[in-house]
């Protein structure tokens, strides 16, 4: 499959009219959709305008190599459901198979002897059922995995090609190396089988936990804040550290997805309340996952909600009384979603990956604001938009929409044939976005002037 080509957006304006057309810097959004939550959210009201990929999850993975779909739901009816509606909405559709705890089944089944049958399951879902791919998802992966994940990859990816219709191949990778492993290990094997991989989706989420030595710390930071260990000063994970470390050891951006969870931590006991607390050993704080809806429905408050600049993440600090225990509820909200586009825009990444499209599903709400998070998403991806210009006085102001984090640079020429621009300012959001207003203070000696908005610069 040829490699996506990168356009940057780029939308031109002159002084009195918006040139028509608009070049897009396209991410691909990759969402997951849980079988066993179809009666959470069904198929019909899966929102395909801004899902690029629809991730259908999951084949459980048997060591002998064979697959069990009935384990998490996946019944034949609704494969053909889920596909259907993919298809018929312009969007590819990839089977998963793994997820958590699948490492005994694909260790198994990769074995000698087995690894044929295992590709010929899986190529045989493909064609039965009408999907565009799959989607390997290997946890956990220990550095001892690698010669029989790395042979996986390559026969799947072979076994694909031969198709007649081309077939996507995708992954979904931890952030960081499991305890014990070598710090590099994982990202050099994925940067010598990338390839293969049409998405490589990084799992930058569960990036915390109430373990010896930690502090409270955020679900899926964008940033470490340039905050450490309290034993050892090592720097707190992120998102950004996730992923300089694949860039670091060879991966190509454009084949990194950053992945965005629509749930959060919520922790419990231990008098935590904040990010980077430590918590006595007799009281050691629990640690439970809450979906967006319910976080939002169940524990939101105004007075309660925190924005973390340094770390780019939200969270709620609920501290004890009469309500009960303090609570440190740590979570992506939509500024958070927003942040994590413009960061895989900054960074040249392929795109972003969603754990899970049911997590932010309000049923009774109005059509259209069904889904905060991936409307969002949605209106991160559309930014800078239309782009308004206004002259008064003989100067210009150009008014547009930025988002968080997000960076542009507004140029203008006075002659576009020769296609030569000239830079009028480079503006990074630091705040939540809204509207961004910029002034060109030179007068028009004569003609027009056009101008053109491209994020990222």
């Amino acid at each position: 499959m040829k490699p996506r080509q990168r356009i940057t957006r780029s939308l031109l304006a002159g002084l009195c009219c918006l040139l028509a057309g608009e070049l897009r810097a396209e991410l691909w959004v990759t969402g997951y959709y849980p079988a066993y939550k179809r009666t959470t959210m069904p198929p019909a009201n899966i929102d395909f305008t801004t899902v690029t990929h629809l991730i259908h999850f999951a084949m459980s993975v048997n060591p002998d190599g064979s697959l069990n779909a009935t384990r998490l739901d996946l019944s034949p009816a609704h494969m053909t459901d889920v596909v259907g509606r993919a298809h018929a909405a312009g969007r590819k559709v990839l089977i998963c198979a793994g997820g958590a705890d699948s490492q005994i089944g694909f260790r198994g089944a990769t074995s000698s002897g087995r690894l044929t049958t295992l590709i010929s399951n899986l190529t045989q879902v493909v064609v039965a059922h009408g999907y565009d791919g799959v989607d390997l998802d290997w946890e956990p992966m220990n550095v001892t995995d690698t010669a029989q994940f790395t042979n996986l990859v390559h026969g799947l990816r072979s076994a694909l090609d031969q198709l007649p219709q081309p077939k996507l191949l995708t992954a979904a990778v931890v952030a960081y190396p499991p305890y014990g492993d070598p710090p590099t290990a994982q990202y050099r094997m994925f940067a010598s089988l990338q390839n293969r991989f049409d998405q490589i989706n990084v799992m930058t989420y569960d990036l915390s936990g109430p373990w010896p030595g930690w502090v409270t710390w955020f679900n899926a930071p964008v940033f470490d804040g340039g905050y450490g260990f309290p034993g050892t000063g090592a720097l707190l994970p992120s998102m950004d550290g996730a992923i300089r470390n694949f860039l670091s050891n060879g991966v190509t951006a454009a084949k990194l997805g950053a992945g965005i969870p629509f749930y959060g931590y919520l922790w419990t006991g231990g008098g935590v309340s904040q990010p980077r607390q430590a918590w006595p050993d007799t009281s050691v704080p629990v640690v439970t996952t809450e979906s967006f809806a319910t976080i939002s429905t169940t524990y939101f408050r105004s007075n309660v909600y925190h924005w973390d600049n340094n770390a780019q993440s939200a969270s709620l600090a609920i501290s004890n009384g009469a309500s009960g225990p303090a609570r440190f509820i740590s979570y992506d909200d939509p500024r958070a979603c927003q942040a994590k586009v413009s960061y895989a825009r900054n960074r040249s990444l392929g795109g972003v990956m969603i754990w899970e499209l049911t997590q932010d599903y309000f049923p009774a709400a109005p059509v259209g604001q069904r889904h905060p998070l991936l409307q969002s998403i949605n209106e991160a991806l559309a930014s800078p938009g239309r782009t308004t210009v206004r002259l008064a006085s003989g100067t210009v102001t150009l008014t547009f929409t930025g988002i968080p984090l997000g960076s542009y640079r507004v140029q203008w020429t006075d002659n576009l044939s020769t296609q030569t621009w000239n830079t009028l300012v480079v503006t990074n959001i630091i705040g939540p976005g809204g509207s961004v207003n910029i002034t060109d203070p030179r007068p028009i000696s004569s003609g027009q002037r056009f101008y053109r908005v491209q994020s990222p610069p």
